[in-house]
């Protein structure tokens, strides 16, 4: 007998990037739903499109052009964002349209400040407009497991025979555990009479660490459809990590006895675009897709393994498209021994993107003798950067000089908006404070610097260094990367990355905040 399918929702793009410091553009969030288009997920909500008009133009742009899975777009139970999240998605390929409202009594109570009779109504009415634009309509009732449950069978009866046919069950505030989401919905499957008629979704936040746990534990229940974010983003602790979601159902099909359609080779890449574009990095012992989930530090483990692979590891590193890094190119390698070994990877270019890959490969061999592929994705990220955001200055040259005895003094050079070539000097408490106060007194951008990290792309001394910087401006968040041998002018990029990207969006009218289900 064929095993059930659990629909795969990701909302990566929608509670994901509603995580603190996170802000995509409509390309980057373009990149973004092409890669989880390539991952096998069924459903991508892919924004809020009432919420702003940056995010209803990137839910549209993702409609018209990401054709394969369903496109939906969030919505409040206000007939104005129905109106405005059909006008996002209506030329989808698939089209969905989700609504929410709160249902638990202190929500209803202290943020919508109405009553249960006019919650219900709100509800249902919202649910009859979507069902009038398209046939593939989501409800969620916000809260739902601190929601009271009679209240909670006779809203999701009302929603069902409106037209909704996927009902999904957050646990908004991840205030739910595993035992007892099992019990709350065996309850909603035994209390609602229509029940059937819709598919049973649920949505997991990881406020008390069990988001993944409770989207398990639902599926045994009998849910259908798992709702989450790549590497676990979202808002506060963030929502259930699909890669650990998937890669559970995968590895345990003996306990679960479900299927997915998505390629779980594309897992690794997904999770490393994801934290490229958003700057939120992956700890090292993070599951499936931490940098140490494969490594074996134990004399014991490390013994076992080279016995038997299956001893100490219950999935296959390259079943998640685990890179190898055993081909190692050099200053010697050619540009179709480049292009062959990105392929590989993953990354199929345009023969002019290829030629700027090979001229920073050229580059990068020149000053580190042994390029891996862990360095190869890293120069492909760094060429994204400079497609994804516009050059309205261009960094030219990095001179610092420092030392224990010494004032940090940098002499920066950037090409202007013009094309004209400016050159200044700042010093400061360290070389990278010398460089930002120097690219500052030639920019002039006012804005708070609020985050700063370095990480090692590599190992090894000449390992590439890649740096995060995330700065304020107006209470916005704009994240800047950059990678070099060098970290002070890997440091340089990506502060010039974070200015350019905050000129390029300052006159965009920021998103309205908003509630999540």
């Amino acid at each position: 007998m064929p095993n059930d399918k659990v629909i795969i929702f990701d909302t990566t793009l929608r509670d994901g990037e509603q995580s603190a410091g996170i802000g995509l553009t409509t390309h980057e969030k373009m990149e973004i739903a092409k890669q989880l288009d390539r991952l096998g997920v069924d459903v991508i909500e892919a924004g809020f499109a009432a919420s702003s008009p940056g995010d209803f133009e990137a839910v549209q742009a993702i409609a018209r052009e990401v054709r394969r899975p369903i496109i939906a777009s969030l919505a409040r139970c206000v007939l104005p964002d129905v109106d405005a999240a059909w006008g996002a998605i209506k030329d989808a390929a698939h089209p969905r349209i989700h609504v929410f409202i709160s249902s638990s009594d202190v929500q209803i109570m202290h943020q919508l400040r109405r009553n249960p009779e006019e919650v219900m109504e709100m509800a249902i009415a919202a649910v009859e407009r979507a069902k009038s634009y398209c046939d593939d309509v989501e409800f969620s009732p916000m809260d739902a497991t601190r929601t009271d449950m009679d209240f909670l069978y006779k809203m999701l009866e009302g929603v069902i025979a409106a037209g909704a046919n996927t009902i999904n069950i957050p646990d908004t505030v991840g205030y739910i555990y595993p035992w007892e989401f099992r019990e709350r919905l065996r309850l909603i499957k035994e209390n609602v009479s229509n029940f059937d008629q819709a598919v049973l979704s649920v949505h997991c936040h990881n406020d008390l660490g069990q988001a993944v746990s409770n989207s398990l534990a639902a599926v045994v229940e009998g849910a259908r459809q798992v709702e989450g974010c790549i590497n676990g983003l979202g808002e506060r602790a963030g929502n259930a990590a699909l890669e650990e979601v998937i890669m559970g159902l995968e590895t345990r099909k003996d306990l679960y006895k479900v299927d997915t359609n998505i390629d779980t080779r594309q897992i690794y890449r997904t999770s490393r675009l994801v934290s490229d574009i958003t700057g939120f990095a992956v700890q090292p012992n993070k599951a499936i897709v931490g940098a140490n989930a494969f490594r074996h530090a134990s004399g014991i483990h490390q013994d076992g393994i080279l016995k038997e692979r299956s001893t100490f590891e219950i999935m296959d590193p390259q079943s998640i498209g685990w890179p190898n890094n055993k081909l190692v190119l050099g200053k010697l390698s050619g540009r179709a021994g480049l292009r062959s070994r990105l392929e590989e990877l993953g990354y199929n270019l345009e023969k002019e993107a290829l030629n700027e890959a090979f001229e920073e490969f050229k580059l990068l061999a020149d000053r580190k003798p042994e390029v891996t592929d862990t360095d190869l994705e890293s120069l492909m990220s760094s060429q994204r950067r400079t497609v994804d955001v516009p050059s309205i200055y261009q960094l030219e040259h990095v001179q610092v000089s420092c030392g224990n005895r010494e004032i940090p003094t940098a002499t920066i050079t950037i090409i202007d908006p013009d094309g004209r070539s400016i050159t200044d000097a700042a010093t400061g408490t360290g070389p990278v404070d010398a460089v930002y106060k120097a690219i500052n007194r030639m920019v002039n951008v006012p804005n708070k610097l609020t985050e700063y990290r370095v990480d090692a792309v590599t190992e090894g001394i000449d390992a590439l260094g890649d740096v995060t910087i995330r700065i304020e401006k107006d209470n916005k968040a704009y994240v800047g990367r950059g990678s070099d041998v060098d970290i002070i002018v890997a440091s340089a990029k990506a502060y010039m990355n974070a200015l350019n990207r905050l000129l390029a969006t300052e006159s965009t009218r920021p998103a309205a905040e908003v509630p999540t289900s």
